[in-house]
C-alpha cells in the first residue's frame, strides 16, 4: 500500500463545478494569509509551502493553504483553458466560502501571477502582497527560453513523468540541489500521476508588467539571483512598478526562496504582515 505523501486536508466549492482542497492552520488573532503555490508537475499548496505557514500560524495568523485547480487534490479539468481572471476568482470563491474578507496574499511564480490580478481585482481583499519570483512579468517567449521551463517542458512531453525526470527538473529549482529530497520526490511525483500531461497550459497566464503600477496594496518580494525559471529581472520590474514596495534580491538562491532561505523568508514576512519591517 502507498502511503500518501501529501496529507489530505478540507474542501470547498468554489464555484462553475470546481473543488478546491486547502490545509489551514493557526487563528484570526493577527489575521488572515492565504498561500498561493506554483506550478510545475506534481505541485501542491502544501508541499510548497509546509516549511512556512505553520511559523505564521504560531505566531497569530490564520494560514489558508490551497491548491490551484488542476493541482493536488483540487479539481482536474480535462479540458479547456483558464486565464488568471478566472484563477483568481476561484481563490476568491474559496475565500468567500471561508468567511474571508481581508487577507495577506503570499504567491510564488504561477502563484505570484495569481495573487497579483487577486490584489489587481479585489483591491478591497487583498490587504498586502508577498511575492517570490512571480510569473506574469514578461512575454511568454522570454520565459520558454529559461533553461528551467525546458527542462519542464522536456519530461513533460518527451522524457515523461518518472521520479528521476522530475529530480532533473527540481534541482534547477535550488542552488543547493541536496534540499531536493526523495520525500519532496515523492510527494510530487504522487500528486503528477492523477495531473493530465497538459495540465500547465490550463491557466492562461498573461504579461501584468504594464499593471503593476495600479496595486494598491503593499508588496514585499523576494527574488534568487540565479533563478533558471522566471528571471531575476522582474525584481527591478516589481520595485520600481509597485508604488509601496520592498524587494530583496538573493545571491547564491534559486526560485524556491522558500525553500532555500526559509527562515529570512518567514520572518521577514512576519514582520512585513506585521507591519514591523521598519
Amino acid at each position: 500500500m502507498v502511503v500518501e505523501a501529501v496529507p489530505e486536508g478540507k474542501y470547498a466549492e468554489v464555484g462553475n463545478g470546481i473543488t478546491m482542497h486547502y490545509h489551514e492552520a493557526g487563528s484570526r488573532d493577527r489575521g488572515v494569509i492565504l498561500f498561493v503555490h506554483g506550478s510545475g508537475p506534481g505541485a501542491s499548496g502544501w508541499s510548497n509551502f509546509k516549511g512556512n505557514y505553520p511559523f505564521l500560524a504560531e505566531h497569530g495568523y490564520w494560514t489558508i493553504v490551497p491548491d490551484t485547480m488542476g493541482y493536488g487534490y483540487s479539481t482536474k479539468p480535462e479540458e479547456g483553458t483558464f486565464s488568471l481572471d478566472d484563477v483568481a476568482a476561484q481563490y476568491k470563491g474559496l475565500l468567500d466560502a471561508l468567511g474571508v474578507d481581508r487577507v495577506s496574499v503570499v504567491g510564488n511564480s504561477q502563484g505570484g501571477a495569481i495573487a497579483i490580478t487577486m490584489a489587481l481585482n479585489y483591491p478591497e481583499l487583498v490587504e498586502k502582497l508577498v511575492l517570490m519570483a512571480p510569473g506574469g512579468l514578461e512575454q511568454r517567449e522570454t520565459y520558454m527560453e529559461m533553461e528551467g521551463i525546458k527542462a519542464m517542458i522536456r519530461v513533460l512531453y518527451k522524457e515523461g513523468i518518472s521520479k528521476e525526470s522530475m529530480r532533473k527538473v527540481f534541482t534547477l529549482q535550488l542552488c543547493d540541489e541536496s534540499l531536493i529530497t526523495d520525500e519532496i520526490i515523492e510527494e510530487r511525483f504522487q500528486v503528477a500521476m492523477t495531473q493530465h500531461k497538459d495540465n500547465i497550459a490550463r491557466i492562461r497566464v498573461a504579461n501584468q508588467e504594464d499593471r503593476l503600477s495600479e496595486i494598491q496594496c503593499p508588496v514585499l518580494c523576494f527574488w534568487g539571483a540565479n533563478d533558471k525559471f522566471c528571471p531575476s529581472s522582474g525584481a527591478t520590474k516589481i520595485a520600481s512598478g509597485c508604488p509601496s514596495s520592498r524587494t530583496m534580491l538573493i545571491g547564491n538562491c534559486g526560485h524556491w526562496v522558500m525553500v532555500e532561505y526559509p527562515k529570512l523568508f518567514n520572518e521577514l514576512t512576519l514582520k512585513f504582515v506585521n507591519d514591523d519591517l521598519g
